[in-house]
């Protein structure tokens, strides 16, 4: 794939730490081919998306539809509104309608499995988008950013805001104690156990040396976890906590995206911290996020390029149909429980007020006037 259109365009998109933004590369075959050689061009991808609830997806969808579009192929790219039947019986009708691929960001990644069969049967390969598709030998590759990474630099960012790390995240001394609450995304979200546990494993030394302490103690994954992603719920669980943790005061919380981070930030507005809000984190950088960051009512968001990312899917789709073995750069991590899905990380970029001018302005994903 090596001076691909594809990459020329992610070079010209203006992203020019592509080349930083992957790990080490190393080839592994997949399953199928879906026919390869010539006849791939010009045939239809099927692309599925989980929502249009989260301007994320919508963004990414419109990403890999333009790549696709770029390179010959007819789209049918479809959002389920986080409803799992609604996207099984799209998939159901890319197939009959004869996708030589498919590119999904699951809603829920235990519960395609048939329709995945249904996929195999046809000889149709499958790249499983962001999310990891669980329980199904189906699943040719996977590509996503590092979400164990994602939950480090959140933690990280939280320690940082709150003055216990310094810009080049060495400890500076300080020994609180510091109160935080945590809270994780949807448990039917393999990435948010990702996520999850790569925060955790910054924040147990902290917790455990009492330089952070969580009021509530709600430390468990089950405990913190947000159904749906859905940032009432974050607000619901937010309002609980003040009335829990009564009179203590809040240093700071850990919320694994932007829109968690709304709802929390809703809540703690509401209780009593409006105009001293604690330091928050996110991720996504979306817009609502990023205004957010520069009103000074978050902290910090986990910029996770989706030009990349939809690029990468393309070049899977593009190579595989081409009868050729897609780059993964993992081959241990993502086990599914049914294999180990190769796969494709691409890193991601903590956001704060200091920087997002230069990462997000200058680097073409946003005008200024988006931020406005």
């Amino acid at each position: 794939m090596e001076g691909s259109t594809v990459n020329k365009r992610k070079y010209l998109a203006g992203v020019a730490a592509a080349s930083a933004l992957v790990l080490g590369l190393a080839g592994c075959s997949g399953d199928r081919s879906g026919g390869g050689g010539d006849d791939a061009e010009g045939g239809l991808v099927g692309v599925s998306m989980p929502s249009q609830q989260l301007e994320r997806w919508i963004a990414d969808g419109n990403n890999v539809q333009s790549e696709l579009e770029e390179l010959g192929y007819d789209v049918d790219l479809q959002y389920a509104n986080d409803d799992i039947a609604t996207q099984i019986s799209q998939l159901e009708n890319m197939i009959t309608s004869g996708a030589k691929a498919l590119i999904i960001a699951s809603i829920d990644g235990t519960t395609l499995t048939s329709v995945l069969q249904q996929a195999a049967d046809a000889d149709i390969p499958v790249i499983a988008y962001d999310r990891l598709i669980l329980g199904s030998e189906n699943v040719d590759y996977y590509t996503t950013f590092d979400n164990f990474a994602v939950g480090e630099q959140q933690a990280t960012s939280l320690l940082t805001g709150l003055g216990v790390l310094d810009a080049s995240g060495a400890d500076t001394g300080e020994v609180g104690p510091f109160n935080i609450e945590v809270f994780a995304g949807s448990p039917d979200d393999n990435n948010a156990t990702f996520f999850w546990d790569g925060a955790m494993s910054v924040l147990q030394p902290y917790m455990e040396s009492g330089v952070v302490v969580v009021p509530s103690g709600q430390t468990a994954f089950e405990q913190a976890a947000t159904p749906g992603w859905l940032a009432e719920n974050a607000q619901d669980r937010m309002e609980n906590l003040l009335t829990i943790i009564g009179d203590t005061k809040l240093d700071a919380v850990l919320a694994p995206n932007d829109g968690l981070a709304s709802g929390i930030i809703a809540a703690l507005s509401s209780g009593g911290y409006a105009g001293d809000i604690p330091v928050i984190t996110g991720q996504d950088a979306d817009v609502g996020g990023v205004k957010a960051i520069i009103s000074g009512e978050q902290y910090s968001t986990i910029f996770k390029d989706t030009r990349l990312l939809g690029a990468q899917a393309v070049e899977m789709v593009q190579a595989i149909l081409n009868g050729e073995k897609p780059e993964v750069n993992d081959t241990k991590t993502y086990d599914n429980g049914e294999k180990v899905v190769p796969s494709f990380l691409l890193e991601s970029q903590v956001v704060t007020l200091d920087n997002y001018e230069d990462i997000l302005i200058g680097g073409g994903y946003y005008e200024a006037s988006d931020l406005e």
